[in-house]
């Protein structure tokens, strides 16, 4: 079915389900002849009993039908083998005798044979008579004797007769089974939970420019060296970019925060888990988004447990604080999360604890830390406060959040990622705490060399995690942080990543 770009195809999905035929409800009436004397209702251990029952049956009328014909054939081999035992004696005997019936009566009374046994050997072949067709008569009879053996040992055995039912219903699983092309719900969709059947596992979510998602597993990128080239981590369209790339598990509640302000809901096993290399699928698809409106920020339930604010951050260099609890319940047309400027755009959304300090960096090279009780709580209509004061055209590129007891203890990093693949770490403890709205200080010597900082994000350098960057030309690497090397504030940094086409850059990067 084709929908307008602007249609939500939930909605349409769900009218279909119910007006049309694509979710159906059948009732089932286990009445059944039993013994093909009365009728009964079944329930469904009763209908898979007589059915058991039923293939006991047909598997017994079965091996005695064979049993029957092999003891037939075996009869007549005997009576062969009689013949051709004492074949002078049987040739001299039908010579001797008048007509057939005659022959037939001779050999009877003769050799004590039925009539069965006499009719076979007047139709033998002389071809019969050979050694090697004698051999073949023997090993026949011999074979029909065991077959015998067998199958009355079958019809002793109920055990053995459950075992040939066993086999034979995995033989038609087997060669007939297929994936169900339907989903039997019990009760209702409405009572039905998608997550009983899905894994919760960990799983990897990407996002490009042009507002395409897809979900991955995180094994899918294998980890390598510093500033090697990484493989294809996505397939978009010419001129498309992968903007987000996150870890995060199947069922966890994403919280996606766009460019105009408002917060959309969506649980990660509703996005389609794709190939490496798939494109995806729209995001219109899953949340109500207005023309031109992007996905800025995404945060899984994980990150928001146990704190107690949000902190947003914009491009212009604007801060908010806001409760957790005002996006509790977000419906599915969105709500509003800041009040923005004409010209300003929220990117970044970090959970707190209250006493953290926050961190902002811009792509020029400056960055401020000062503390998060600088910044009042706010209502989700409020369009908050100046965070850092920017310098010409110079834009925010970064916003984290550092736990105040832990960054006494002398454990975080600055990690800071430049658009042409260079990058480093600085230890937190150059950077001093100090008044909200300030310009800050230096925290990287820019160059052409280096292109100007994409992503700064705070990191700890006594956890063993990987770095899982992406180019906007969909290249990918995974390197372990210990891997960037830790050096001063006014640096260059070193090369993380090369890339395999000209004109790349780094779209996103992720701890993992």
């Amino acid at each position: 079915i084709e929908l307008k770009k602007d249609a939500y195809p939930k909605k349409v999905l769900n009218r279909l389900f119910m007006q049309t035929q694509l979710q159906d409800t059948f009732h089932v009436n286990m009445l059944a002849l039993v013994d093909g004397l009365q009728p009964r209702v079944l329930n469904l251990k009763t209908t898979l009993e007589h059915y058991v029952a039923h293939r006991q049956e047909m598997v017994k009328k079965r091996t005695e039908f064979d049993l029957a014909r092999a003891k037939d054939r075996a009869h007549i081999l005997e009576g062969l083998k009689i013949a051709l035992d004492n074949l002078d004696a049987v040739i001299k005997t039908i010579r001797a005798s008048y007509d057939k019936d005659e022959a037939k009566a001779n050999l009877i009374k003769k050799f004590k044979l039925t009539d069965v046994q006499a009719t076979a050997i007047l139709e033998m072949r002389l071809q019969q008579l050979a050694n090697l067709e004698r051999k073949k008569i023997e090993d026949e009879l011999k074979e029909k004797l065991e077959l015998i053996k067998e199958l009355e040992a079958i019809l002793r055995s109920p055990k053995r007769i459950s075992g040939i039912i066993q086999k034979e219903t995995k033989e038609i699983k087997e060669k007939y089974g297929d994936e169900r092309r339907t989903q039997i719900v019990a009760g209702g969709v409405k009572e039905f939970s998608a997550e009983d059947l899905i894994p919760n596992e960990p799983t990897v979510v990407l996002i490009t420019a042009d507002g395409y998602i897809k979900r991955l597993p995180p094994d899918t990128f294998r980890t390598q060296s510093r500033g090697g080239k990484g493989v294809a981590g996505v397939t978009t369209k010419e001129d498309d970019l992968v903007e987000h790339l996150f870890s995060t598990t199947t069922h966890a509640d994403l919280l996606f925060f766009t460019s105009r302000g408002r917060v959309f809901q969506l649980k990660a096993y509703d996005v389609p888990q794709a190939s490496r290399t798939a494109k995806g699928q729209a995001l219109v698809n899953f949340l109500q988004l207005a023309p031109n409106e992007k996905v800025t920020t995404v945060l899984s339930g994980e990150q928001v447990e146990e704190q107690k604010f949000l902190m947003m951050a914009t491009r212009q260099g604007v801060i908010k604080k806001c409760a957790i609890e005002e996006f509790a319940s977000v419906r599915r047309s969105g709500l509003i999360a800041i009040k923005l400027h004409d010209d300003d755009v929220l990117e970044w959304v970090k959970p707190t604890a209250s006493n953290d300090d926050i961190v902002m960096v811009t792509a020029d090279g400056q960055s401020i830390r000062f503390k998060e009780k600088e910044v009042r709580e706010m209502g989700r209509a409020a369009a908050g406060v100046r965070g850092m004061r920017l310098k010409g055209k110079d834009r925010i590129v970064g916003m984290d959040v550092v736990e105040a007891e832990s960054a006494k203890k002398s454990a975080f990093d600055l990690m800071i990622i430049m658009d042409n693949g260079y990058g480093k770490r600085t230890t937190l403890e150059n950077y001093k705490t100090q008044g909200r709205g300030g310009s800050g200080i230096k925290t990287a010597h820019i160059t052409d060399k280096t292109g100007k900082i994409v992503m700064a994000m705070v990191i700890n350098r006594k956890e063993e995690r990987d770095l899982l960057v992406i180019s906007d030309k969909g290249q990918v690497i995974r390197l372990p942080v210990a891997s960037v090397p830790t050096i001063g504030r006014d640096t260059q940094g070193v090369r993380i990543m090369r890339f395999k086409e000209e004109k790349d850059g780094i779209a996103s990067v992720t701890l993992v």
